[in-house]
């Protein structure tokens, strides 16, 4: 496969993996040609002890039977912790969520990751996130802190699981607005994610 207005050699199999890499997110064509490069002037055991980094995470990888999250354990450390306050559920979008609010060392309870957001014109609806799995956690939680990225489709999600959890008796809450709207909670630095995870707002 030679990409267009490649600069690389017709070399079909460095071509090939530059073809890979542009598939990457945020990689265009002149970046993944770069890397492929780089791959070559490496020292051969750095390249074999990435590929096997990769496959490690093929592997290894998996998602937690009970919140959803990645994991190499099932269940995943989280929710193996005893010292987790399990009447406390966070709900986040992405698992990428879970390791930015614990990096603000300000919540000890479980969490509950979605997989994604309501959107019905790309076709996501409630049967396609993990929702009946938070359902069923119910028994013993006191409290679910909605912690959806704050846009049009993160607040969509946020209300339709506070109707749905309020009409089981669960106090529902969500991250107070010190979040920009239309951000991303992975970017969002620990300080401002943390206020933000004290200064939760009843719903």
């Amino acid at each position: 496969m030679i990409m267009n207005g490649s600069s690389l050699p017709q070399v079909p199999s460095l071509q090939r993996a530059a073809a890979r890499l542009s598939r990457l997110p945020g990689i265009g064509p002149r970046t993944a040609e770069r890397i492929a490069f780089h791959l070559l002037r490496i020292p051969r055991e750095e390249v074999l002890s990435l590929a096997h980094s990769l496959r490690e995470v093929i592997e290894k990888v998996r998602t937690c039977s009970i919140c959803c999250t990645l994991t190499e354990e099932d269940p995943c450390a989280i929710c193996s912790d005893s010292n987790r306050d399990g009447s406390t559920i966070c709900v986040v979008q992405d698992c990428q969520d879970v390791q930015a609010i614990e990096r603000t060392r300000t919540f000890s309870g479980q969490y509950h990751v979605l997989g994604g957001v309501l959107s019905p014109m790309n076709g996501v609806g409630p049967d396609e996130l993990n929702i009946a799995g938070l359902l069923k956690r119910l028994e013993g939680v006191n409290e679910v802190i909605l912690a959806t990225n704050p846009t049009v489709e993160g607040e969509a999600t946020a209300i339709y699981l506070g109707r749905l959890l309020k009409d089981k008796g669960i106090q529902v809450s969500k991250m107070a607005r010190g979040l920009p709207m239309g951000g991303n909670m992975e970017f969002i630095d620990e300080v401002t994610l943390g206020e933000a995870l004290k200064g939760r707002q009843h719903i």
